[in-house]
């Protein structure tokens, strides 16, 4: 006979697998990327014709051209939490209607000497 499991297993709660996770991370690379070619592109567009509010339309591309790559990079590089933090803030109703049992004290009571 077999013993259920106090609870069950639901696949919501399986992690993606390791080829899954590294496309989503080559894509949102490769997305963000082009995001930056795009503002190298316009910021050499606006220099190009010098539009007007250059001053302004220039440091903003130039803001993508660098903040965009960080970003790409340190978001390729990210992985998913370990499995001992995901869930760290769920507790199970068992859990919280258990009462807290104390150790019992092993410390033997001090005694006050009259002579001292």
């Amino acid at each position: 006979m077999k013993r259920k499991a106090a609870r069950p297993i639901l696949i919501t709660d399986a992690d993606r697998s390791q080829a899954e996770q590294l496309h989503h991370r080559q894509v949102r690379y490769v997305l963000m990327m082009s995001i930056r070619g795009v503002c190298l592109l316009v910021a050499a567009i606006l220099v190009g014709v010098k539009a007007p509010l250059l001053w302004l339309w220039l440091p903003l591309c130039l803001l993508g051209m660098v903040l965009i790559p960080w970003l790409a990079v340190l978001l390729a590089n990210d992985r998913p939490p370990k499995e001992q933090y995901r869930f760290r803030h769920r507790h199970t109703e068992a859990e919280e209607e258990a009462p807290q049992r104390e150790l019992p004290n092993t410390t033997p009571p001090r005694t006050i000497d009259a002579d001292s």
